[in-house]
């Protein structure tokens, strides 16, 4: 007789965090500074302040949105401000820079929110893969908030973890 095969990572104590869970649902825009300079470089204030009031900002209600300017224009720092001040009653969450600096921003605000208290002392794996696009910077900011409470932290999946940290007894 054999014996019966026994599932060890379902036994163990590991806890696998998965960092999708973080994720704040909604709709995720850019704008594009330059749509409102003379062509795409110059900006004239008169016009610009003028474009940006003109522009329906109701479109971006409940909205993440990542402000930027794809051209190599200079822009006087007052200008994503003023753009921003037009944004502010509608959108959810405004960032100057890529959809990458929104999402890390997202992130980091989820884990800064984070109780740890129930991962103190246990064995952790941070789970490698997922459905939603997690910046890196999320898993960098994540491994500063548990490795102080946690006993160890691990990173992939249960059948085939990489070790990252463990405590000294």
């Amino acid at each position: 007789m054999t014996d019966p095969i026994v599932n060890r990572v379902a036994e163990s104590a590991l806890i696998t965090f998965d960092l999708e869970k973080l994720y704040q649902i909604g709709n995720r825009q850019t704008i594009d500074l330059s749509q409102w300079l003379e062509q795409g470089l110059l900006l004239k204030e008169k016009e610009f302040r003028a474009q940006l009031k003109a522009h329906d900002w109701s479109a971006y209600q409940d909205q993440f949105i990542a402000l930027h300017c794809s051209t190599e224009a200079i822009l006087p720092a007052w200008a994503p401000l003023l753009a921003m001040t037009h944004l502010q009653p509608y959108a959810r969450k405004v960032v100057l820079g890529s959809l990458n600096d929104l999402e890390v921003q997202l992130f980091a605000e989820e884990i800064q929110l984070l109780d740890v208290t129930p991962y103190k002392d246990q064995p952790l794996i941070i789970k490698g893969c997922s459905d939603k696009t997690v910046p890196q910077d999320a898993y960098v900011q994540l491994i500063a908030k548990l490795q102080p409470v946690v006993k160890s932290l691990f990173y992939g999946e249960a059948c085939s973890s990489v070790p990252l940290f463990k405590k000294k007894k």
